[in-house]
């Protein structure tokens, strides 16, 4: 079967989220806390990024937790944390290494695109805008748009449905194991994992990865073999 569509998660796939929170909590650490020496200061902000646990906590829990953990230089409502990370976070947004050479790779192969991405509406929209991602895709699923959130296998089926493409034709490259790989392989979409922060979950039964990669850039490479027009060779 000929490779026709590639899905990407956007948050730590295709948008480095790592290097977003960690430049916020160092500007926060820096002009919100009391005076420290660096140390301490890549203690907090080590302990922070910690405590973010890579975005999937509730913001409001998280807030009101540094709120009172953290050494303030002035008392801080938890509308006035809320309001300094709206202001600050999302100038920080950067694509990930090689996103748009791996995009363009795809394109220059006649690839559909899709995003598939867990998260609210507006906020990942930005996102998407704010690294000038949006032109390389056909489709971008936002699961505060249609109400589906990853790994709910009717989210990557509507991909695969706005993508006018089957799940055998398709692979899906994203970080995290259980709702980029696993509940894609649900579907019956095979998928790249994009190893970084998160360890594979043994528990999870009936989806590992197809592939393993390290950097976006060896994306294109393990694509090659199935994007070649009329080439027969089998995903397997």
């Amino acid at each position: 079967m000929q490779l026709k569509a590639i899905l990407f998660d956007l948050d730590n796939t295709l948008m480095d989220r790592d290097h977003m929170f960690r430049s916020f909590a160092a500007q926060l650490t820096q002009e919100c806390l009391v005076p420290m020496d660096e140390t301490q200061r890549e203690a907090l902000i080590a302990e922070m990024i910690e405590r973010d646990n890579d975005g999937y906590r509730p913001k409001e829990g998280f807030f009101q937790e540094l709120l009172d953990w953290l050494p303030w230089r002035y008392k801080t409502s938890l509308e006035e944390l809320k309001a300094y990370y709206n202001q600050h976070y999302m100038t920080y947004a950067k694509a990930m290494d090689y996103a748009e050479e791996t995009l363009r790779y795809c394109r220059d192969q006649k690839l559909r695109l899709g995003i598939i991405t867990n998260g609210h509406s507006k906020r990942q929209h930005e996102k998407i805008d704010l690294i000038h991602l949006r032109p390389y895709f056909d489709a971008i699923i936002v699961s505060g748009d249609v109400d589906i959130q990853k790994p709910d296998p009717r989210i990557y089926q509507l991909a695969l449905d706005r993508l006018g493409v089957q799940a055998e034709e398709t692979v899906i490259v994203g970080d995290h194991p259980r709702n980029d790989i696993w509940g894609a392989a649900q579907a019956g979409i095979r998928g790249i994992w994009l190893k970084r922060k998160h360890e594979w979950d043994e528990s999870l039964e009936g989806g590992s990865p197809w592939r393993t990669v390290q950097e976006l850039d060896e994306v294109p490479a393990l694509l090659k073999p199935y994007t070649q027009e009329l080439c027969g060779t089998k995903m397997n």
